[in-house]
């Protein structure tokens, strides 16, 4: 069938709208009619390196309207959220941990399924899809049935698309790992979408203390509004603010923003035996720690998707942002698909919370 989608057709460079072919779902697959996507920063960062020509896109949420003839978790008309892959079959899927898939990189970044073929097509040639399971920028995609979580007609579209990705990441990560306890402090490095969900779930948790950090005004006006009890510029001054807020240190703190500098000072921030939990994937490859920071027992635990069962977590998620206890909704800008290129400028520089493309 003939859809429309954002075609990456050099690395960094533009996305370009164009009709591709894409290829019906093989007996494991679903096809989804997409009624609005996420962009991510994950998105954005692949897209500098990415194989092309490639659709990206993995925050979408839509409509089933074919499944394999294997699929039994969907049918026709279920209204979905669409999340990572994982192989189903490795030790970490097999115990609940799909987020830690063995075979991840291979299943959500290499732009093909696992036999080397892909459902899109443009001008007759197979291109780069299935990130991260999806593909989702664009009008129609077909994912696998793991990555495909069915939720309630009555949720909103335009809303459930990031809980597959931005908002379980930031929730995940606080709900499913770090687990503070009620009266515990957490600081939160990076108040984008990631970072506002770690608020919301924060607050959930009873925190009696949650900094939110970053270099944007508006991030943190919107971090307080869901709840954040304290808003610290980015800057030579965040650690000495961080130390007035809590002078023996902070029980939890999560990094999303990928940059070694900014972690070494949520690490030195903590309390002993404090933890700080690393989701962002951004500039800098390598992280550096003073020995001491470490010996008195403060862990780094990496965590990855919210280190979440989408098939689980998701609908749990949902039910608490449809309960007014976890509002995220407030972060989303909605833009018609035909204004990618708009969405893109407004997600990269950072003057929405969640750019949110719909169809």
């Amino acid at each position: 069938m003939r859809v429309t989608a954002a075609v990456l057709h050099s690395p960094g460079g533009p996305f370009a709208l164009r009709d591709v072919e894409l290829h019906g779902p093989r007996p494991d697959e679903v096809l989804v009619r997409v009624t609005s996507v996420g962009i991510c920063a994950t998105d954005l960062e692949f897209a500098t390196f990415f194989g092309t020509p490639a659709v990206l896109g993995h925050e979408g949420a839509g409509v089933v309207e074919e499944v394999g003839e294997r699929v039994t978790s969907v049918s026709p008309g279920d209204h979905v959220a669409m999340t990572f892959h994982s192989c189903g079959r490795c030790r970490q899927c097999l115990t609940g941990a799909p987020a830690y898939c063995a075979h991840f990189d291979a299943v959500n970044f290499s732009g093909r399924r696992p036999d080397g073929s892909s459902a899109v097509s443009l001008d007759g040639t197979e291109i780069n899809s299935h990130f991260l399971g999806q593909s989702s920028f664009a009008d129609h995609v077909v994912a696998p049935a793991r990555a495909v979580v069915p939720i309630g007609k009555d949720v909103d579209l335009t809303v459930a698309g990031p809980f597959g990705c931005g908002f379980q990441t930031g929730a995940g990560a606080v709900l499913n790992v770090l687990r503070p306890g009620p009266g515990s402090s957490l600081a939160v490095f990076g108040a984008g979408a990631v970072g506002a969900a770690s608020v919301a779930a924060a607050v959930l948790s009873g925190c009696s203390v949650v900094a939110a950090v970053d270099l944007n005004p508006a991030r943190l006006d919107t971090a307080t509004a869901l709840g954040a009890t304290h808003a610290v510029p980015a800057g030579d001054g965040a650690a000495d603010a961080l130390r007035s807020i809590a002078p023996d240190g902070f029980d939890f703190a999560i990094d999303t923003t990928g940059r070694a500098d900014v972690l070494r000072t949520a690490v030195e921030a903590l309390a002993p035996l404090g933890r700080c939990g690393v989701v962002g994937v951004g500039p800098s490859p390598e992280m550096s720690f003073d020995w001491r920071s470490v010996l008195n027992g403060r862990t780094v635990t990496g965590i990855i998707a919210g280190g979440s069962m989408p098939q689980v977590f998701l609908p749990k998620l949902l039910d608490l942002h449809a309960a007014g206890r976890f509002p995220v909704d407030r972060l989303v800008t909605r833009f018609p698909f035909d204004r990618f290129d708009e969405a893109v400028d407004a997600a990269r520089h950072g003057t929405v919370g969640k750019a949110v493309l719909t169809f």
